[in-house]
């Protein structure tokens, strides 16, 4: 898939880089000729010096036959712009906006376009490592019945195997996220401190799954 880019600051950079890496093509667009040095000399993708929602700046960049377009610059305004001409005017199916302002992102969101809130993210991301406790939902089935959530495991949990925290709480452990990097556990798998556990449930059962995590594997 191709994908462009407006904004090649930490995260359009990282972005790019990444898609890459997944086998992708990108192309990046910034008024600023100077930003393309966070891609480095290994990016293979576009640089396009101009605004993402002119349309002859978005057509050198491979709009066109792009099959997503993510607005990541510094200004609200000027991502919501481009994300809807890169949808209403080009017709790219995937396309997300970075939003600064929660209030915002909230109004575009009810327009149709994806957007991330980046302050009300990082402070509940932040909130989530200062005061854990609880559960964070990443996903759930049309139906409503089962999701994919990150529930706190308390520090007693440390030391345990994954198959022990599986069987006594009747979930699925999805995931692992350890030390920044997601991995797929096993059944040998031990927890370490600061694991963060993604997990397959009934959401009937959420409450009760996340005070099993919250007390051990001996209540």
């Amino acid at each position: 898939m191709h994908i462009v880019i407006m904004g090649c600051g930490r995260v359009g950079s990282t972005l790019a880089l990444s898609m890459e890496e997944l086998g992708h093509s990108a192309a990046v667009i910034d008024q600023d000729p100077q930003a393309f040095r966070r891609l480095g000399g290994s990016f293979r993708g576009r640089r396009v010096t101009g605004t993402g929602f002119d349309r002859d700046t978005l057509i050198a960049a491979g709009i066109e036959g792009a099959g997503a377009f993510a607005a990541v610059s510094s200004g609200d305004n000027s991502n919501i712009i481009a994300a809807r001409v890169a949808r209403e005017t080009f017709g790219v199916e995937n396309v997300c906006a970075r939003i600064y302002d929660p209030r915002r992102a909230e109004i575009y969101e009810r327009l149709g376009i994806p957007t991330v809130a980046t302050v009300r993210w990082t402070a509940d991301q932040m909130l989530r490592r200062l005061l854990p406790g609880g559960s964070e939902e990443h996903w759930r089935d049309p139906s409503g019945a089962v999701a994919i959530v990150e529930v706190h495991v308390a520090p007693v949990w440390v030391g345990q195997r994954v198959s022990r925290l599986e069987a006594v709480s009747e979930t699925r452990v999805a995931m692992l996220t350890r030390l920044g990097k997601g991995m797929l556990p096993d059944h040998d798998t031990v927890l370490q401190e600061g694991d963060l556990v993604h997990v397959a449930l009934r959401t009937a059962e959420q409450a009760q799954v996340e005070e099993i995590f919250a007390k051990g594997p001996e209540h």
